[in-house]
């Protein structure tokens, strides 16, 4: 059986994780006895290696980590990039954040808080101008929609009606700068 990290907590049910770094973390009950755990985990051996095989595969592929120096070149590419599109798209939908920030986030293209602040990863950059675009747009959108509800769908459509076409683009691996996408 794989090793795991076993995580208890408040919750009702177990669940198992394969995290980027190709760790098997499961989250249990506080209550719940190591057998039924144990037994938990083996009976999902087989999903548990296939998962794992696929990470440490796309693992493999992906490009090295940046440097300091890399990822402030990075952050400063980005904001370039990215404050001309912002300023572009809030005028056309008429609606203004309170502030943007830049970060290295790996797991979240961007997000818009309860105070209308936008944050965009810096590896945002490393993808077409249209899946930038709609990184930007959909952040813009929670402005006036905070949930993905129906309404929010129907006005982001308005302004990118292909907006499901440029999603895709942002399913590709992060490239390094240079390359060219797939």
């Amino acid at each position: 059986m794989e090793p795991y990290e076993l995580i208890r907590s408040r919750r009702k049910t177990l669940s198992l994780e394969i995290t980027r770094d190709c760790r098997v973390v499961v989250r249990s009950p506080m209550r719940l006895s190591q057998v039924r755990i144990e037994e938990f985990v083996a009976s999902r051996a087989g999903w548990i290696e296939r998962h794992l095989a696929s990470q440490r595969l796309r693992a493999a592929a992906a490009p090295p980590e940046p440097t300091g120096e890399e990822l402030t070149a990075l952050k400063a590419e980005a904001r370039a990039v990215l404050m001309p599109r912002v300023a572009y798209w809030s005028g056309v939908m008429g609606l203004t954040p309170a502030g943007v920030t830049i970060t290295a986030a790996r797991t979240r293209y961007g997000s818009c808080s309860a105070k209308n602040r936008l944050c965009f990863s810096c590896f945002l950059v490393c993808y077409p101008a249209e899946a930038i675009d709609l990184v930007v747009v959909h952040e813009l959108c929670h402005i006036r929609e905070k949930n993905h509800g129906p309404r929010f769908y129907a006005l982001l459509s308005q302004y990118l009606p292909d907006y499901r076409e440029r999603k895709a683009l942002l399913r590709q691996p992060i490239l390094e700068k240079g390359d060219a996408p797939l």
